[in-house]
C-alpha cells in the first residue's frame, strides 16, 4: 500500500484543517471527512477536494479531510501541498476564484509606521487581520513557520492573497533564503503581492537575484503593478554593506532590521537599554536616509510590556526609523503612538511651511521664522511632519495642516 502523505499539523487548529493523500494505482478518487462541520459542509468539501484533485491531474487516490472550520482557499491549498509533496513533478496549480477587492495597489512612498507579522501556515489570523488597521500585514513564510510546513505555507499564502481582504493594508511576504526563497517567489509574485521582505540579506547580488527571478514573472505574467522590496538586515556583515544594500534596487522602499538574529550573530543579547545595537540601528537608518528610502527598526516580543513598547517606539521615531515590526494585533495602536507627531511638532512644522510660503509669495530667497534662519532641509521635513499627521488623521489638508 502507498505511504501517506500530510499537510497541516495535527491538533484541533481552529480555521484549518489536517489532509492525508494516498496515491493509488487505480480506483478512482476516495474521499472521508471528519470533524463537527462534516454534516453541515460535507458535500460542499467533497466537491471542492474532487475539482482541487482534478485542477491538479490526480486521478486515483485516497484523501481524508479533518476539518476544523478551514475556508474553501485553505482546504485547496492543504490538498494541493500534500499532493505536491508525493508528486513534485506536478507543476499545475489549484486556484482559487480571485476576489476584485484583493487586488490592491500600493505605492513606494506611503506611510509604513506598523507591519503585521502572521504566519504563513496559520490561517486562523489572515481574516480579520486588517481590521487591525496596520500599515502592511506580513505573511510569512520564514522563520515562523516549521520545515516541514514550508510548502504549506506557500500555497496558503498564495490563495490569501486572492481571497483574502487586507483592507488598506499594504500586502506582504517575508520569503525564505537563498533558492527556497526564490521558489515562494514563482508561487507568489502573480498573486498581486505589494512588498517582498528578503531576510538575512548581506550583500546587494541577493537582493539582485531576487530583482531578476521578479523581472522575469513580470514579464511571464504580464504584470504591470510593481513589486517593491524590503531587505532586512540580520548580521553584522548585513550592517557593515548597508548602505550598497540599500542602493542595489529603485524598487527598494525600506531597510528594515532584526535584532534577534544580529545580537545572536555577535553573541550578545538584546536589552532593555538596546546598547548593543544602536550602532547597527544607526547604520541601517543613515544608510536609508542616504539612499532616500525609509528604515523599518525591529520588532518588540513582551507583549505585556506596553510601556516598554511605547519607549521603543519613541527611541525608534528619535533614531529616523519610520516604523516597527508587530507581532501581536495589541501592538498596533501603540506603535503609532509612539511614531505619531505630537502637537508642538505639528504646531512648528506648520509656522515652518507657513513662513516659506510666504518668502516664496514675496520673492524672498531667505526664509526665516522668528529669530532663526529656514532652510531647504528643514522645510521638508516640515512637510512630511504635516502629510504623516494629516495621513494618521491628526490634522486635515483643508486648513492648510492646522
Amino acid at each position: 500500500m502507498s505511504a501517506d502523505f500530510y499537510s497541516g499539523v495535527a491538533g484541533k487548529l481552529s480555521s484549518d484543517c489536517r489532509v492525508s493523500y494516498q496515491p493509488r494505482e487505480a480506483g478512482g478518487i476516495e474521499i472521508e471527512l471528519s470533524g463537527k462541520l462534516t454534516g453541515m459542509y460535507g458535500r460542499a468539501n467533497v466537491e471542492l477536494a474532487r475539482r482541487t484533485l482534478s485542477q491538479l491531474g490526480v486521478v486515483n487516490a485516497l484523501l481524508r479531510i479533518e476539518d476544523f472550520g478551514a475556508l474553501p482557499y485553505v482546504i485547496m491549498a492543504r490538498i494541493e501541498a500534500a499532493v505536491k509533496t508525493a508528486h513534485p513533478e506536478i507543476t499545475a496549480e489549484a486556484l482559487p476564484e480571485q476576489k476584485p477587492q484583493c487586488c490592491t495597489q500600493s505605492r513606494k512612498q506611503r506611510r509604513r509606521t506598523t507591519r503585521l507579522y502572521l504566519p504563513g501556515n496559520q490561517p486562523k489570523y489572515f481574516l480579520n487581520a486588517g481590521l487591525h488597521q496596520p500599515d502592511g500585514v506580513i505573511l510569512d513564510l520564514e522563520d515562523s513557520v516549521h520545515s516541514g510546513e514550508k510548502l504549506s505555507a506557500r500555497l496558503i499564502t498564495r490563495n490569501a492573497l486572492r481571497v483574502i481582504n487586507f483592507y488598506n493594508a499594504e500586502k506582504m511576504v517575508r520569503i525564505n533564503q537563498g533558492g527556497i526563497g526564490l521558489a515562494d517567489l514563482d508561487t507568489i509574485v502573480p498573486q498581486n503581492v505589494n512588498v517582498i521582505l528578503i531576510p538575512k540579506v548581506e550583500t546587494a547580488a541577493q537582493i539582485h537575484a531576487v530583482e531578476t527571478r521578479i523581472a522575469e514573472l513580470q514579464e511571464r505574467y504580464a504584470l504591470a503593478e510593481p513589486v517593491y522590496l524590503m531587505p532586512i538586515i540580520e548580521s553584522a556583515l548585513g550592517v557593515i554593506n548597508a548602505w550598497p544594500i540599500a542602493c542595489a534596487s529603485t524598487n527598494i522602499v525600506s531597510l528594515a532590521i532584526g535584532l534577534e538574529d544580529y545580537t545572536a550573530d555577535l553573541g550578545t543579547n538584546t536589552s532593555a537599554t538596546g546598547i548593543e545595537s544602536l550602532y547597527a540601528r544607526s547604520a541601517v537608518v543613515n544608510a536609508a536616509a542616504a539612499a532616500g528610502i525609509g528604515a523599518q527598526d525591529s520588532v518588540f516580543s513582551n507583549l505585556a510590556d506596553k510601556d516598554g513598547l511605547l519607549t521603543a517606539a519613541l527611541e525608534a521615531k528619535q533614531l529616523g526609523f519610520e516604523g516597527k515590526g508587530c507581532i501581536h494585533p495589541g501592538q498596533i495602536a501603540t506603535i503609532k503612538k509612539g511614531f505619531a507627531p505630537t502637537y508642538s511638532e505639528i504646531e512648528r512644522a506648520g509656522a515652518i511651511v507657513a513662513a516659506a510660503e510666504q518668502a516664496k509669495a514675496a520673492g524672498i530667497g531667505v526664509v526665516s521664522l522668528g529669530s532663526k534662519m529656514i532652510d531647504t532641509p528643514v522645510v521638508k521635513k516640515a512637510l512630511t511632519v504635516i502629510a504623516l499627521a494629516q495621513d494618521m488623521g491628526l490634522i486635515t489638508a483643508k486648513a492648510g495642516g492646522l
